[in-house]
């Protein structure tokens, strides 16, 4: 069967819960958080909205990160519970953000053979946000590194962000597509920015991260895969 794929693309792809795992561990450190808080007065569900309130107000302060939703943890459980965080019970929310840090880094099925083929016919690149070091350092351990031709660690992925990287680079906004799991940071400003965009769904995407999907705009393209492989139907 011949397939019609786009010739000599500039692929972006997002990092996190894109080629590999990440908010599945988040969401376990959560679970043990409120498991531990115990709280009387609230339901889970209820924790979990002030937990999503702590960490909207940490990331517009401090940014992403390990540390800042070490700090969103404190603050939920000051803001939620009677007494004071303990030196015990600090110790014991710094063991659950611990634990994400010295997880291994699970690619997603296909990941990897799916980019070395894809090397060979378009430019790679990865794009994300966070903490620099942070995701410098999964992109390491990943071992994926050598697919791609740059790396770009962003503080925010917004129509702002991709307008400049597409200038500083000089890519054509045409040919580009950003390649990732979150409507809110991967597709919608990627296509309020003039890129292409594929969005490629995970059960586990974070909360913040959820938004409908926009229309493309005349002249651009969205497509919607289910798992990455996928990418060599049409790339």
């Amino acid at each position: 069967m011949n397939i019609t794929r786009f010739p000599s693309q500039t692929l972006l792809f997002d990092a996190d819960d894109t080629l590999w795992e990440n908010n599945i561990y988040f969401e376990r450190a959560i679970a043990a958080f409120i498991s531990s808080l115990d709280h009387h007065a609230h339901t889970p569900e209820q924790v979990r909205e002030r937990l999503n309130a702590c960490e909207r107000a940490t990331i517009a302060e401090h940014g992403y990160g390990l540390i800042s939703f070490r700090r969103s943890l404190v603050d939920c459980f000051e803001q939620l519970s009677d007494a004071p965080v303990t030196p015990d019970k600090h110790a014991q929310i710094v063991a659950f953000t611990e634990a994400i840090a010295t997880q291994e880094i699970e690619l997603l099925p296909g990941v990897a053979e799916t980019l070395a083929e894809l090397e060979m016919r378009h430019r790679l690149l990865m794009v994300t946000k966070g903490n620099v070091e942070e995701q410098t350092d999964k992109l390491e351990r990943s071992g994926l590194r050598g697919y791609f031709t740059a790396v770009e660690v962003l503080a925010e992925k917004n129509v702002a962000a991709y307008t400049e990287l597409l200038a500083r680079h000089g890519w054509d906004a045409k040919t580009t597509w950003m390649i990732g799991n979150s409507p809110k940071s991967d597709v919608n400003p990627a296509l309020a920015a003039g890129l292409n965009a594929v969005f490629l769904p995970h059960d586990a995407t974070w909360v913040l991260e959820h938004e409908h999907l926009d229309k493309p705009p005349s002249g651009q393209r969205l497509i919607e895969m289910a798992a990455f492989p996928a990418l060599l139907e049409s790339f």
